[in-house]
């Protein structure tokens, strides 16, 4: 099977490592970025430079595939995704683009595609362990996630480092968040609500408002759901200031008679400051806590994730649990042990209780483990 992988980052050389190790699969990945295609040479993955962002060059590339497994940051997966349903190809998909998933969905009916998207960490296992519980219980009352990337060693004046699409990553503070209150969707400004949280290892965190829960707005019945992502203190502040001054802004400035986005040079600025230096290693934590009725009971089922660096493969935290997800998803749908038509995000393999077990099973095998308990309240 001919799998193409789209995007070479630090997640989509960890999934193309991950699906190598399977004899079935010809691994391919594309990417416009000469640097990103060495690394990815340098692990003996086979290589292809291609701008995908051109429709001509895309469809040359999923001409020649079966599975299509998405990288690519979030300004370019909607396009694409749409472009791999067109083509017929099953698709499992990382990307953290804004648009609204479900507008694909009956193309992707009427070309018998498989298509599972937001199936990274979070948004991604989050749903998946959402699904799961609200296929057991009688009733979901409630959702939390908590969740986060970061450097194992703090260093102001961020105490950050980028560990996926530093794009993304800024979008996270600028796009509006969603979550669900009392039966009611309520939008704020990322960034807002902050709040400290206590973590077993890690300690103090901050946790403050990002437009994360997505799809399950619209999958899940629960009247209270919300993600919120986990930084160290001090962060949101320092990126509500730059925020609110303006340096996120993607509208164009006259500068001397020379056009000039903000975003622009803030990216040209920022990113090098957090960039993981190659000594250092960063971390994963998530807490998902769901509530909810089976028979007479009132039970809180609390989920907790704490993942490292791998020193033996070199491969990041973030790019484990988001890169290893994909990964171990697509060769369930290569396996055909789900099949369903139609756009898939991951509460509803959470959903069936084989998919599930299997999934976590798969991660489980790579070192990524949650610990589950529950509460009778």
């Amino acid at each position: 099977m001919n799998v193409l992988v789209l995007g070479g980052g630090l997640v989509g050389t960890a999934i193309a490592r991950d699906m190598q190790l399977d004899e079935r699969f010809l691994v391919t990945v594309a990417d416009h970025s000469a640097d990103a295609l060495q690394r990815c040479s340098n692990f003996g993955l086979h290589v292809v430079q291609a701008d995908v962002s051109d429709d001509a060059t895309l469809a040359a590339l999923l001409e020649r595939t079966d599975l299509v497994l998405g990288a690519l940051p979030g300004n370019m997966g909607f396009r694409v995704l749409r472009q791999a349903i067109l083509a017929g190809k099953t698709v499992v998909d990382i990307s953290f683009f804004p648009e609204d998933p479900f507008e694909l969905d009956e193309l992707a009916k009427q070309h018998n595609v498989t298509a599972v998207v937001d199936c990274g960490l979070a948004p991604g296992l989050s749903n998946l362990l959402l699904g799961r519980m609200n296929a057991e219980l009688n009733h979901v009352e409630s959702f939390l996630c908590l969740v986060g990337g970061l450097p194992v060693t703090r260093r102001k004046p961020y105490e950050y480092a980028a560990v996926f699409s530093p794009a993304d990553v800024i979008e996270e503070y600028t796009r509006p968040a969603r979550y669900v209150e009392n039966g009611n969707m309520i939008v704020r400004p990322a960034l807002s609500d902050v709040e400290e949280v206590e973590l077993p290892v890690i300690g103090t965190l901050e946790a403050f408002n990002t437009d994360g829960l997505r799809t399950p707005m619209a999958t899940i019945a629960a009247p209270n759901m919300k993600e919120k992502t986990l930084r160290y203190p001090g962060h949101a502040t320092l990126m509500r200031m730059l925020r609110d001054t303006g340096f996120f802004g993607k509208q164009a400035l006259d500068i001397n008679g020379v056009a000039v986005a903000p975003m622009d040079v803030t990216a040209r600025l920022l990113f090098p400051a957090w960039e993981l230096p190659s000594n250092e290693h960063d971390l994963s934590v998530m807490r998902v806590v769901v509530e909810g009725s089976r028979d007479a009971s009132v039970e809180r089922h609390i989920f907790e994730l704490l993942d490292y660096y791998d020193t033996v493969t070199e491969c990041t935290s973030m790019a484990r649990t988001t890169g290893y997800t994909c990964s171990v998803t697509a060769r369930l749908l290569a396996d055909d042990l789900y099949t369903r038509p139609g756009i898939t995000p991951p509460e509803y393999l959470g959903a069936d209780p084989q998919v599930y077990d299997a999934l976590m099973e798969g991660l489980r095998q790579r070192g990524i483990a949650f610990s589950h308990r529950v509460e009778i309240l």
